[in-house]
C-alpha cells in the first residue's frame, strides 16, 4: 500500500495519512454557494483534491473511499436574485424562483466541473435538505451551555469551547483585535457567531424552536458531515480563505456538539487547504478586469484539461498564477501527448513515479514532470494510464443519445412542481439522470439534456 503524507493544516506538519478505518476513508471539501457561475478562483479546489480522491480511490479502493462536497442553497445573493426576477414580473412564489436559480446554478457548475475533468463526489448534499439536522444541532448546543438564543437569534459561545483558535493558530482576543465581527446589540460576546437567525414573510425560513428563520453559513457544514460522514472523519478540506472563520468555527460546532475538546480528534483528523489564485500575477478582481469564470475560459475555446494541467502545475500549497502563457505551454504539451498516445492501450496501473509525487503531499508538478519523463522514454502506454490518473488525456467523446424525450419529460415535472411546491418527482428524475452520467441544464428557457463523460445510456432504461 502507497504510503500518503500530507500537510495537516491543524498541526502545520506534513504528516503520514492514517485514516480512521482503511476500509472506510471519509472526505469532507467545502462546496460553492450556488448563487452564479464558478469564477476559475473556485475551481481550484475542485481539482486541486479530485486528484486527492482519485488517489484514495486508488490506495484503498473505490469502495472504500466517501468524497462529500456540498451545495449552499440558502444565501443572502440567492434570494436577491430570485426577488429580481419577481420584480421584473415572475408571478411564481419566491421559493419556486430560488429553486430555479439554485438548479440552473448547479447544473451549470456540474457542466464546468465535468468539462475540468473532475470526478462527481458520492454525496453533494442541499444544505435546504439538512435544516431539521441543522436545529437539531443547534438545540444540542444550547443544552450544552455552547449556544444560546437572543431576539430570534441563535449564537455560539465561542469563548466556551477553550481551543477555538487552533486551526488559525489565534487566539480569541487577537481575532477581535484584528477581524470585523458583526456588532449586534444581542451578542454576550463580539466574537459569538450566528447558527440560526429570523426571517421574515419576503425571504424563505423554516420553523425551528427560535421562530421562523434560517441558518447560518457554518452550521450548515456541520450538520451535513455529521450526516453522511459522522461526528469524525479523516480529512475536511477547501480553500485557504475558508480557514477562519468557516472552518474554525465548524471544528468548534461540531466537537461542543459531541462533547469532543480535542479538536485533533473530535471532527476531522486532517485539514487540508489550497492557496489563492492570481492571474498575471494580480489577485482576480472584476474592478482590475481580470475576473472570468470558467465558462468564460471554455467559451474562449480553453479545453478544460488546459485549465486541469494549468492547475496541477503549481503545487496546492502554493498561489497559482493563472497566465496565458502556461495555458499555451499546456495546450502544446497535451497535444504532443495526444499524438503519443494516440492508438495505444494504456499501462494497467499508473506508473509508480507518478504514485510517489502524488502520495507526497499531492506534489502534482512532480507527478507532471513524471509524466515528461515518460513521454521522454516513449513508454507511450505508461504515458496514457497515468495522465488519465491525472484526469488528463480522457477527453473520449460520449456515446450520441437521443435525450429529447426525457427533457420533454423533465420540463413537464418541473412546470408542475413549481406550481405545486413539490419538486420530489423532479430531484428523483434528476437525480437518476446524474447517476447515468447526464449533464442536466435547466433554466427558464427549458430543460437541456447532455451526455456527459461518464454517460452510461444503460443506466437510462425504464426512465423514459
Amino acid at each position: 500500500m502507497t504510503p500518503i503524507r500530507l500537510r495537516n493544516t491543524l498541526t502545520r506538519k506534513v504528516q503520514d495519512f492514517v485514516p480512521i478505518d482503511p476500509a472506510n476513508v471519509r472526505m469532507y471539501v467545502c462546496g460553492p454557494t450556488v448563487y452564479d457561475r464558478a469564477h476559475l478562483g473556485n475551481a481550484r479546489p475542485v481539482v486541486v483534491f479530485d486528484v486527492l480522491y482519485r488517489l484514495l480511490r486508488h490506495v484503498y479502493g473505490a469502495d472504500h473511499v466517501t468524497y462529500v462536497r456540498n451545495f449552499t442553497d440558502v444565501d443572502d445573493k440567492i434570494n436577491a436574485e430570485a426577488l429580481r426576477r419577481k420584480a421584473a414580473g415572475r408571478s411564481e412564489p419566491l421559493e419556486a424562483l430560488i429553486r430555479e436559480r439554485t438548479e440552473e446554478t448547479i447544473a451549470w457548475y456540474h457542466a464546468d466541473m465535468d468539462a475540468l475533468g473532475a470526478l462527481r463526489p458520492d454525496h453533494e448534499p442541499r444544505a435546504t435538505d439538512y435544516i431539521p439536522q441543522m436545529i437539531a444541532m443547534i438545540e444540542g448546543l444550547i443544552a450544552r451551555g455552547h449556544a444560546y438564543a437572543a431576539e430570534g437569534h441563535v449564537l455560539f459561545r465561542v469563548r466556551s469551547f477553550a481551543a477555538y483558535g487552533a486551526l488559525s493558530g489565534r487566539s480569541v482576543d487577537d481575532m477581535i483585535a484584528g477581524a470585523r465581527v458583526e456588532v449586534a446589540p444581542f451578542k454576550e460576546d463580539p466574537m459569538d457567531f450566528v447558527l440560526w437567525k429570523p426571517s421574515d414573510d419576503a425571504l424563505p425560513g423554516w420553523p425551528s424552536p427560535w421562530g421562523r428563520g434560517r441558518p447560518g453559513w457554518h452550521i450548515e457544514c456541520s450538520a451535513m458531515s455529521d450526516a453522511l460522514l459522522g461526528a469524525t472523519f479523516d480529512i475536511h478540506a477547501g480553500g485557504l480563505d475558508l480557514q477562519f472563520p468557516h472552518h474554525e468555527n465548524e471544528i468548534a460546532q461540531s466537537c461542543c456538539a459531541h462533547g469532543a475538546p480535542d479538536p485533533a480528534t473530535g471532527f476531522a483528523h486532517t485539514w487540508l487547504h489550497n492557496e489563492m489564485l492570481l492571474v498575471e500575477g494580480r489577485k482576480m478582481s472584476k474592478s482590475l478586469g481580470n475576473f472570468f469564470t470558467v465558462r468564460d475560459l471554455l467559451n474562449q475555446g480553453v479545453p478544460g484539461e488546459v485549465i486541469r494541467y494549468v492547475f496541477l502545475m503549481t503545487h496546492y500549497g502554493k498561489p497559482m498564477d493563472w497566465t496565458a502563457e502556461k495555458a499555451r505551454e499546456a495546450e502544446g504539451v497535451l497535444r504532443r501527448w495526444r499524438g503519443l498516445v494516440a492508438g495505444i492501450e494504456p499501462a494497467p496501473s499508473p506508473a509508480p513515479a507518478v504514485l510517489a509525487a502524488l502520495a507526497d503531499d499531492l506534489n502534482t508538478a512532480g507527478a507532471l514532470a513524471a509524466l515528461h519523463g515518460l513521454a521522454a522514454a516513449g513508454d507511450a502506454a505508461g504515458l496514457r494510464a497515468s495522465a488519465a490518473f491525472l484526469g488528463l488525456l480522457e477527453g473520449a467523446e460520449a456515446p450520441p443519445a437521443d435525450l429529447s424525450g426525457l427533457a420533454a419529460r423533465l420540463a413537464a415535472l418541473r412546470t408542475a412542481a413549481l406550481a405545486s411546491k413539490d419538486f420530489a418527482a423532479v430531484d428523483a428524475l434528476k437525480t437518476a439522470l446524474l447517476a447515468a452520467g447526464v449533464e442536466v441544464r435547466m433554466s427558464k428557457s427549458g430543460v437541456e439534456l447532455v451526455p456527459g463523460p461518464g454517460f452510461d445510456p444503460a443506466r437510462l432504461e425504464g426512465l423514459a
